[in-house]
Parts: structure tokens; C-alpha cells; sequence
């Protein structure tokens, strides 16, 4: 399978596709070598873990230079790639050291305890747009825990999403038969929830096929979690920074050309400013540099294929066939599509109501404070919410009444932490599965034991 360059086209090199048989023989290998590395003392997991998130930072201008022409990322997002993938190693390395359990309260004349013990074998599907973070927020805590994992990355971005962390963690000191990376279709993702050496699925991706990955591991009795797609709000109210609010609104919606679950997909503006907002938020796009991330400084670069672009476009122009005023983008010259900002927008227009995974903001209007929450609330997905106000405790107060998983008060939708949980509701996922403490639920299971000093009596 060819590796292309979204920019130009060019093959970067070729990777070979798994199947069926390579993730049943990979499963199987992972599942023999897990006990070992489960017996393995904590500091000896964390000390895999901190070399490699050491590896990460050393190499990490090679690491940015595979992920800008694999991905077509820009240099601000694979520096920040780089770093949080290493901040996930060092934050696993630390949960290594984490209590394994707690003492119970019993009524009976024993102890009874609480102790976590690893899941087995984890299997990691990852996709295309943000690969090396995606893959590593799974992949190191999962292993932190002493668990093996049978990472599939998506096909486009096999390196970046997998080969990458192969590398790393072979040369950290990792035990061979911990870490699988296998390329693959929807048949090797099928194969990999159905095993039954794997305990627990770790899925990011679209909402369409979270759904079959769900189904699929309900009917194995599986244990899987998802993180999935968003249509993000950022609600600017009316006594707002403009020119913050602006500059806050242009990176959450056109970073990565959109491709981020937690992209502000819906501006809703207070309308005493709406207008000055949508003029300098199409000023914004109109000057934001479209071309390939290698070759200069560029704001964004290229779509991940001509699949995706064409999926972008039609949403808006369905929406400017619909009546929404096209302020500025619109176009695209191959996969560079460019900074696109909607006006008189309403709310069953394609690009609004729809996740648009592309550089596209819509911009609605709210009058009061109550029609803000009810546009927010109004969509099938809770993922982020960022709130632009100078009253924090009204910004907070209006979050109260919006169903997300994240929320961010003067912030806009993107941003990502190892430390910090991380996961949407409704249609976005299965709520906080990753970062801090939530790994500890995602990656390993509770096991009740109790002691006695001496057997239990019984009147049998």
C-alpha cells in the first residue's frame, strides 16, 4: 500500500496492509507475552514509559516532518502533537505507580479489598487527523498498566499513527510481543473487536462507525470506548473581547483544516455584535496562507483526501444554495480548501447541523441568554463548548444548562492535556475515557478479594 502526501501527491513510501490472519497471530502473541509484563515490577513499566517519552522529544523534529507530509499538519499543530504524545508517556509512567486498589468496608469478619488488575490485551483503533496523539493516549496507558495492545492505525496514516510509536517503544526497552501495529480496513478492525484474547476496544472515529464498533462488541460482551465525532459550539456573548473572540474563534474552527473532533463547528453570537464578528472573522480567514506545511509557513494545509474535500464542499454549498451568505472561502485548488466563513446561517443548514470535519464556520445569532443554551444544546453531539465572556460565573452558569463533556470559559473548543479526562457525551462518545484518572476505568479491571483468618463456617 502506497503512503501518499496529501500535499502533492507524492508516495512518501510503502506500508503493508493487515488482514484477518496477521490480527488473529498478532493477538495471540500479544496475549502470551502480557502476563510477564504484568509480573513486572511498576518501576520497570515506568522506566519504558519515560524513555520514551524522552525518545519523542529528542527526535522530534524527524517525528513533525513525517506527520506534516503523511497528514498534511501545519508546524504549530506537530509540535504540539510531539508534545502531548510525549506528556502521555510521562503521565502513563506516573500511573504505573498508582494504588492498585482500596480496602473495603465488609460485615463480615474479614478484609475485603479493591484491587485493579490489567485487562489483557487492549486493542487501539485510531484515525487519520491528529494519528500520533490519538494513538499514544491510548497505547501508553494502556501499557502503563500492564496490559499488551494490538494497535490498528488508519490506513492513510500508518507512520504516524503507529510505526512511529513501534519505534519509539522498541528502542524505550519494551518487551517484544507488548506492541502490535497492523495497518488496516474495516476487516481487520472487525477482527480485532471480535478476538476473544482482547478485553477491551479503545475506538476514535467517526460516530457512524463508533456505532458499528459498538454493536459488534455488544454482541461479544466486550468492553469498548468511544470517542467519536462533534459539532462543537462557541458561544460569544455580547459583552465578549471582539478581537480575542475573533482570533479565538478562527483557530477553533480552521487549525488542522478543521479536522479536529473538537472543532467549533457552530459560531453562536450575540446579535449586538454579530455583524462586526462575522466581518473580521471572514478579515481572518481571507488572510490565513493555504498551502503545503513543508514548504513555508502556511496556516493550513491540505485535506486528507479528495474523499473529504469533496464531502467539505458539498456541505457548503448546500448551505449557500440554502440561503447562507458565503462571507469568505468557499474554494479550493486540489485538497487546499480555504478558510470558510457562513453568514445568515440557520440551523437545518447542512454545515451547521452537520459535523463538517473541514475549515468551515458557521455563524448563527441568539438574542438572550436562554437562546444561546437551547442552540447549543440543539444537536445530536457533546463533545467541547467554549464560552467568550468577561463574566466568568455567567459563562459557567450558561455551560450548566449545555450537555458536553468538556467545557472551556474564554477558550474556544480544541485543546487536549494528558492529565485531564477527556470524552463527550450523546452522540460523541461514552464520556471521559482517556487522561487522569479515567484511564485507570479504561485500562484495567476491578477485582473483589476478601481474607479470612480461617474458613468460614456454614450450616450445610
Amino acid at each position: 500500500m502506497a503512503i501518499v502526501e496529501p500535499a502533492t501527491g507524492a508516495e512518501l513510501g510503502r506500508a503493508g496492509l493487515a488482514d484477518a490472519d496477521d490480527l488473529a497471530r498478532a493477538a495471540r502473541i500479544a496475549a502470551a507475552a502480557q502476563p510477564d509484563w504484568a509480573a513486572a515490577s511498576f518501576e520497570q513499566r515506568a522506566a519504558v514509559l519515560r524513555r520514551a517519552g524522552a525518545l519523542i522529544e529528542q527526535n522530534a523534529e524527524e517525528l513533525q516532518r513525517w506527520m506534516m507530509r503523511e497528514s498534511g499538519s501545519i508546524q504549530g499543530m506537530v509540535e504540539f502533537a510531539t508534545y502531548v504524545a510525549s506528556q502521555e508517556c510521562y503521565e502513563a509512567a506516573a500511573l504505573a505507580s498508582r494504588p492498585v486498589g482500596e480496602i473495603l468496608p465488609t460485615a463480615q469478619p474479614r478484609l475485603s479489598l479493591l484491587r485493579r488488575v490489567p485487562v489483557g490485551v487492549v486493542g487501539v483503533i485510531s484515525p487519520f487527523n491528529a494519528p500520533l496523539i490519538l494513538s499514544s493516549r491510548s497505547v501508553a496507558p494502556a501499557l502503563a498498566f500492564g496490559n499488551a495492545v494490538v494497535l490498528k492505525p488508519d490506513p492513510r496514516t500508518p507512520v504516524s499513527g503507529g510505526m512511529i510509536l513501534a519505534r519509539v517503544f522498541e528502542e524505550a526497552g519494551l518487551p517484544d510481543g507488548l506492541l502490535h501495529v497492523l495497518p488496516g480496513g474495516a476487516g481487520v478492525g472487525s477482527a480485532l473487536v471480535t478476538d476473544p484474547r482482547v478485553g477491551v476496544i479503545s475506538f476514535t472515529g467517526s460516530t457512524g462507525t463508533g456505532r458499528k464498533v459498538a454493536a459488534l462488541a455488544a454482541e461479544h460482551l466486550k468492553r469498548v470506548h468511544l470517542e467519536l465525532g462533534g459539532n462543537s459550539a462557541l458561544v460569544v456573548l455580547d459583552d465578549a473581547d471582539l478581537d480575542l473572540a475573533v482570533s479565538a474563534g478562527a483557530w477553533g474552527s480552521f487549525l488542522h483544516q478543521g479536522q479536529i473532533c473538537m472543532t467549533a463547528g457552530r459560531h453562536i453570537v450575540h446579535e449586538s455584535i454579530a455583524d462586526d464578528y462575522v466581518g473580521a472573522l471572514a478579515a481572518h480567514a481571507d488572510g490565513l496562507p493555504v498551502g503545503d506545511p513543508t514548504t513555508g509557513q502556511v496556516a493550513l494545509g491540505p485535506l486528507i483526501d479528495a474523499s473529504q474535500r469533496d464531502k467539505v464542499h458539498a456541505l457548503v454549498t448546500g448551505s449557500v444554495d440554502a440561503g447562507a451568505r458565503l462571507a469568505a472561502g468557499g474554494s479550493y485548488d486540489n485538497l487546499f480548501y480555504r478558510a470558510t466563513v457562513l453568514d445568515d446561517v440557520r440551523t437545518d443548514m447542512p454545515a451547521y447541523a452537520q459535523e463538517v470535519f473541514g475549515p468551515v464556520a458557521p455563524v448563527v445569532r441568539f438574542g438572550s441568554a436562554e437562546e444561546a443554551a437551547r442552540l447549543a444544546t440543539d444537536s445530536s453531539y457533546g463533545l467541547s463548548l467554549g464560552i467568550l465572556t468577561r463574566d466568568v460565573s455567567r459563562g459557567l452558569a450558561l455551560a450548566e444548562q449545555i450537555p458536553t463533556g468538556i467545557v472551556h470559559i474564554n477558550d474556544q473548543t480544541v485543546n487536549d492535556e494528558a492529565v485531564a479526562p477527556f470524552g463527550g457525551v450523546l452522540e460523541s462518545g461514552t464520556g471521559a475515557r482517556f487522561g487522569g484518572n479515567a484511564n485507570l476505568d479504561a485500562f484495567t479491571n476491578q477485582r473483589w478479594i476478601t481474607l479470612r483468618g480461617d474458613i468460614a463456617a456454614y450450616p450445610f
